[in-house]
């Protein structure tokens, strides 16, 4: 009996039923359907019918997953316009050189991967064929992404080409002797070759996402015409765990990038097993793309199982591939027909009717090879629907064999990505399998050999036209002659030269000032790309924004609640600021775009991204290798620095540690400075080093980090004495003595050398004063604008030495005569000004706010941490007793003073 105070099915919408008796016979056809064909039958109607939907452009929910089928079907298949039989030879030769390589390479240890590519081989191959600029075509050619395990392929086909030869491939992953190649994708050390460094996984679809999405920004910019190039991002299903991976998929479906295309090799393995044992990846994967907004096309089954559909009159082939797991489709993989029939086929009796139909040799054509992403017509349909399609990013699921053509022993075997060789036997196998024309003879001294046609032969030939028509090799990374950009006029930088006089300005304020003069700069002001992670307004950004605009490429479509203010947020389709919302990743994948545009696309950018210290190198550190692995040249700020000047939010905001991190990365040049002239210094600088007239020994691939404060404090007229500028770029400079900071200590007072930098060199000076006034000691201030440019320094001074040549570290040349110790101090650990101890001749301490941060007033933080100006006369004086040039008393009569 019905409920009359149930919700009718009615009642769950909030709309009105105009016509509810229509509604009811759509629900009674369904019903009907049901009852007389079965469920399976009626959600196949739906299916349809919401398909239809979408494709008519009625406004519903998007399917969320398909079928478990190709979303191509083989009757709408175009033509592959080459020769499949060529483009099939050239990829049995890149298999057998890929596996070669890393094979003859396992006798040094050296590791490698065979599996990768040989599943993906025909998701490359038909790219480069058919699909993949090269930087000689329009605009600036297409950007790949190559998945990093599959390197050895991308080799073997440069091999193939000509543009590698059998020394190098010898040397994979042997760099040292100078003719080597390195493991993966690594723009620093193949710099003709890889573009972009992949091989941390997650970072190459993001960074992808991010450079299609630059390359949309430099075209609305109208700094270069980009819409000609396309982004190819080649990703393992593993690698999609990685939440950097998926972080970015609704930016991209937002933007509309129809400029990008992800391809996921679903070999459904990652490196100890299955992607997802007990169910199914693919099926999630487009769930989650469709979700995002993304457009996905499925290329699972070849052209053998088209035979078992065709007989599928129930649908109960396609049911079972949805309810089959993803591991045990592996096992069918490794499994005989008898066992396939048994497994699969027994779990319905309309399967079983149907297995009747097929020979074993047919149902192990299809279980064991017959994969879309291993035939070239599935690959290239799949491919031309990606390019052709508008309005949104496509990603393809191409379902392959892990392993594939390597042998019984590698294909879908749980191991196969730790295997790194194959016998000789297995070999022969695959180049009869793949009918290559190596003799035995060949393999001399059990040594497998590399197999090449000839530099005539037809398949070098086709393969090298292919390219000439597609624009050139690929990949290939090509640095554009560029001339140096003008430096800016001195205006800018020497306005910082007289100081603040009584005006209190934080060193986070004074670099947003010169930025704003730098970007009026006719010259370059336009290649200026401000980034912030939705914290403008904390680093008093807010004023940049009606004059230089957010970028967004649907401009602005709404009128702003402050459009009456001065500074109201203003969106712009030729924008220039990157505000990203709450994303450092996100910001550190747009930097790394603009921070190479000068090679991608050969057009120089100076992109600056500030953001709280703290979550810079601490949350995104990975992306920063990745910055210096692919060359990239900026400005990154780390604000709101050190750990006791951001008053009130505690531990997770304060950063006491960045630029020991930093310090880690070769590529980063890093500063924390004290003063805004000093801002100014190094920013003219390392605007000279890597875009204008670098010196011919200075590597000009480097990018600065500059910390940056929220302190409000007096800025000091910049000293006029001689190597000042020097030594801010350095890392070292006098900022006073005793005497010129009008302080008259005793005759034949003790002396000691005050070292602080950043923020701390303001407790140094009131330090200073105390140490003068109160207790008869004379103290020098030094400002240590970088302790690692410093010890970086210095460590070339020593491997100088060990190759016969004399050579003084700066850091000991500057205090060289300095008369007493040195007491070092700073608002990060200990650590960071220990980084140059060694050199330092006089006697050495330091103070530094090691340990967690906590919530109070900045005078309470440094007194918890022993670092204000009160604690460094303590440890100042606790330094000169231990050498006797003040009396022990004095320590304790200081600390007693002062309530330490």
């Amino acid at each position: 009996m019905t409920d009359p105070n149930a919700i009718q099915p009615s009642e769950l919408d909030q709309l009105p039923d105009r016509d509810p008796e229509e509604t009811a016979e759509w629900q009674a056809s369904l019903d009907a359907v049901t009852k007389a064909a079965g469920p399976h039958r009626a959600a196949y109607l739906m299916r349809r019918t919401l398909e239809r939907a979408e494709g008519a452009g009625i406004a519903l929910p998007k399917l969320l997953e398909t079928d478990y089928v190709n979303s191509i079907p083989t009757s709408a298949e175009p033509a592959v316009p080459g020769d499949e039989a060529m483009e099939q030879r050239i990829t049995a030769w890149n298999r057998w050189n890929a596996a070669a390589m890393v094979t003859r390479g396992s006798k040094y240890g050296v590791g490698g991967h065979i599996a990768t590519f040989a599943s993906a081989a025909w998701l490359y191959e038909t790219g480069f064929n058919h699909f993949f600029k090269g930087k000689e075509a329009d605009g600036s050619g297409d950007q790949l992404y190559i998945q990093g395990h599959a390197s050895p392929g991308i080799y073997a086909r440069a091999f193939l080409d000509g543009r590698l030869n059998e020394e190098q491939l010898d040397n994979f992953r042997r760099e040292s002797g100078g003719n080597g190649l390195p493991s993966y994708p690594h723009p620093r050390r193949l710099p003709w070759l890889w573009e972009f460094p992949t091989v941390s996984m997650g970072l190459g679809p993001l960074s992808a996402i991010y450079q299609a999405r630059f390359n949309r920004y430099l075209t609305n910019r109208g700094i270069k015409d980009t819409s000609a190039s396309h982004v190819w991002a080649f990703l393992g299903d593993g690698e999609m765990d990685e939440p950097e991976s998926t972080a970015a998929l609704a930016l991209a479906a937002r933007e509309e990038l129809d400029n990008l295309t992800f391809v996921i090799n679903c070999n459904l393995q990652r490196l100890d097993g299955p992607v997802r044992a007990n169910f199914k990846i693919v099926q999630e994967l487009e769930a989650q793309f469709r979700g995002a907004g993304w457009n996905v096309i499925k290329t699972l089954w070849g052209t053998a199982w088209d035979e078992l559909f065709q007989l599928d009159t129930t649908g109960a082939l396609v049911r079972r591939l949805r309810q089959v797991p993803d591991a045990q489709i592996q096992t069918y993989q490794t499994r005989d027909a008898a066992y396939i029939r048994q497994d699969f086929f027994g779990a319905d009796p309309a399967l079983v009717e149907m297995a009747k139909l097929l020979s074993d040799d047919k149902i192990l054509e299809c279980f064991h090879l017959s994969r879309g992403g291993h035939e070239a017509r599935k690959v290239y349909a799949a491919y031309k629907a990606a390019v052709e399609h508008k309005g949104a990013p496509t990603v393809i699921l191409a379902q392959t064999v892990k392993g594939h053509t390597l042998g019984e022993g590698f294909a879908s075997k749980n191991a196969n990505h730790q295997m790194k060789k194959l016998s000789v036997d297995e070999f022969k196998d695959m180049r009869d399998l793949l009918g290559l024309p190596i003799k035995d003879s060949d393999f001399v001294d059990g040594v497998v050999p590399y197999g090449h046609p000839g530099a005539d032969s037809p398949e070098v030939r086709y393969l090298q036209e292919r390219r000439a028509t597609l624009g050139g090799p690929a990949p290939t990374r090509r640095v554009h002659p560029v001339a140096p950009l003008p430096a800016p006029a001195q205006k800018a930088f020497a306005s910082f030269d007289k100081g603040s006089g009584s005006q209190n300005v934080a060193t986070t304020m004074a670099f947003v000032r010169l930025v704003k003069d730098l970007v009026r700069d006719k010259e370059t002001g336009k290649r200026w790309v401000p980034i912030v992670p939705d914290e403008a307004r904390t680093f008093g950004m807010e004023s940049l924004f009606p004059s230089l605009g957010i970028y967004s490429p649907k401009g602005q479509t709404y009128e702003p609640v402050d459009r009456d203010q001065l500074m109201y947020y203003k969106e712009a389709k030729n924008g220039q600021i990157l505000n990203e919302g709450i994303t450092e990743a996100g910001s550190m994948a747009d930097f790394i775009a603009a921070s190479t545009s000068y090679a991608t696309h050969g057009e120089t950018m100076i992109p600056f991204y500030i953001f709280y210290s703290m979550f810079g190198w601490q949350r995104t550190a990975d992306q920063m290798w990745q910055l210096g692995d692919q060359l990239g040249r900026g400005f990154l700020v780390g604000a709101t620095a050190g750990r006791t000047t951001l008053t009130g939010e505690g531990l997770q905001h304060a950063d006491g540690h960045s630029p020991v991190i930093a310090a880690t990365n070769p590529a980063a040049l890093t500063y924390d400075p004290a003063f805004a002239y000093e801002v100014a210094t190094i920013v003219k600088d390392g605007l000279r080093r890597m875009y204008g007239e670098a010196a011919p020994d200075e590597d000009q691939n480097v990018f600065y980090y500059l910390t940056v404060y929220n302190e409000p404090l007096p800025q000091p007229e910049k000293p006029s004495a001689a190597g000042v500028d020097e030594g801010i770029v350095k890392g070292l400079y006098r900022f006073n003595t005793a005497e010129s900071a009008g302080i008259t200590p005793p005759a034949n007072a003790p002396r000691i050398q005050l070292l602080g930098s950043g923020t701390a060199i303001h407790w140094a000076l009131k330090a200073q004063r105390l140490l003068a006034e109160e207790w008869g000691v004379a103290a020098d201030v030094w400002s240590a604008t970088s302790w690692s440019e410093l010890r970086r320094d210095a460590l070339e001074a020593d491997a100088a030495l060990l190759r016969g040549e004399e050579r003084v570290p700066f850091v000991r040349q500057a205090l060289q005569g300095a008369e007493g110790p040195v007491l070092a101090v700073s608002d990060y650990m200990r650590q960071v000004p220990d980084q140059i101890a060694q050199w330092v001749e006089q006697d050495w301490s330091s103070l530094g706010a090691d340990g967690f941060g906590l919530s109070d007033t900045r005078e309470a933080a440094r007194r918890h941490f022993g670092v204000d100006a009160e604690s460094i006369v303590v440890a100042a004086l606790a330094q000169l007793a231990g050498r006797g040039e003040v009396k022990a008393v004095s320590v304790k009569e200081a600390r007693e003073k002062y309530g330490l």
